[in-house]
């Protein structure tokens, strides 16, 4: 009944000849890939950011994360003050400012 199963035999020391550091070779180049594509592009959208909230002025027409749209009426450090509509003021964070919208963007308060 032998013919059935077939005889095992042992080989001689097959992994003793590789290199340790190659066993960390995917990981290096997961660690590569996930900054190229994640890392990195979030960075520079956030740099990207950064850079439009600092240059904020009054008159310019915004939209914020939140989805209110409107014209800055006065800035701070911190907040800026967002006219809605005709005599309605909001008071928000820079940093809730999705987008600067271009001038005539929004209709007549």
């Amino acid at each position: 009944m032998s013919f059935f199963i077939s005889d095992a035999f042992a080989e001689g020391a097959a992994g003793a000849g590789q290199d340790p550091l190659m066993g960390l070779l995917p990981l290096v180049l997961f660690g590569v890939v996930l900054y190229f594509l994640l890392i990195r592009p979030q960075v520079k959208r956030q740099k990207e950011h950064g850079k439009m909230v600092e240059t904020l002025s009054k008159g310019d027409e915004i939209a914020s994360s939140g989805g209110i749209v409107g014209r800055i009426t006065g800035l701070g450090d911190n907040f800026i003050t967002v006219e809605v509509a005709e005599g309605v003021e909001l008071k928000m964070r820079r940093q809730a400012v999705e987008s600067v919208l271009p001038k005539g963007s929004i209709k007549e308060m």
